[in-house]
């Protein structure tokens, strides 16, 4: 099966899973077929097809149910492009690139008094991390600090949109919520790093701690979603243990 080159590919595959729901392909009800097969009828990787199906769920197409699988629920409400349906990993690859570079800037024109706030919103962000489902409001206020800092206008609305993106696009923030569940939590350490290098005005060790940073939460996110995976095939293997041990007698 082919796919436009010219939209993105978790679109494309929700568009043809959510056509193929509504011919009946699907019906309501059933499970859709295992992931990996899935993923090999596209032709595409495995978060990619993880991103279809969340937007096809928030769609209403279907139910995702840990350690089941993904069940069709009805035909949904469609599942068409918008400006706003943009990936979780577009999105962080567009922060890695941006928010990186805008570190090393900051690191250069920071203020005292923007230093101070850092180390303010480091202390709420300690606070955030230890209650069981984090609201993150101090995560983005360190790092939209740190666009201001760079003393660009147009670097800060930037990341700014970046920051409404992801909490504000459907499946961005459908898949953060998943890396919430799965227990992943702000790392203090990592912010840390990316204080104590601007407070030191080092360009490149900021502009270092901050693509690590950005870099271990794509980790987490693909871990998050692999978690669900392995999980719904421990499931499949327990039944299928099930079924061995009933035959045997």
């Amino acid at each position: 099966m082919s796919l436009n080159a010219d939209s993105r590919l978790y679109q494309q595959v929700a568009e043809q899973l959510a056509e193929a729901i509504t011919r009946g392909d699907f019906p309501v009800g059933t499970r859709l077929p295992a992931e990996r097969k899935l993923a090999e009828r596209f032709n595409v990787s495995r978060p990619t097809l993880r991103e279809a199906v969340i937007s096809l769920e928030i769609a209403g197409y279907v139910e995702v149910k840990g350690g089941s699988g993904v069940y069709i629920t009805g035909q949904g409400g469609g599942v068409k492009a918008s400006e706003k349906d943009v990936g979780a990993l577009e999105v962080l690859e567009a922060r890695i690139l941006f928010e990186s570079e805008a570190a090393g800037l900051a690191a250069k024109h920071i203020t005292p008094e923007e230093l101070a706030e850092l180390e303010q919103t480091l202390q709420e962000l300690v606070l955030e991390s230890d209650e069981e489902t984090p609201e993150e409001s101090a995560d983005r206020r360190f790092h939209l600090t740190i666009a201001k800092a760079c003393k660009n206008a147009a670097i800060e609305s930037t990341i700014e949109h970046l920051w409404r993106l992801r909490n504000n696009s459907p499946l961005p923030e459908a898949i953060i919520s998943r890396v919430r569940q799965a227990g992943a939590k702000t790392r203090i350490k990592a912010h840390k790093d990316i204080f104590n290098a601007l407070k030191a005005q080092d360009s490149e060790k900021a502009k270092a701690a901050m693509r690590n940073h950005l870099t271990h939460v794509v980790e987490q996110l693909l871990e998050a979603s692999e978690a669900q995976a392995v999980e719904e095939a421990k499931q499949k293997s327990a039944t299928n243990r099930a079924r061995l041990k009933m035959l045997g007698g």
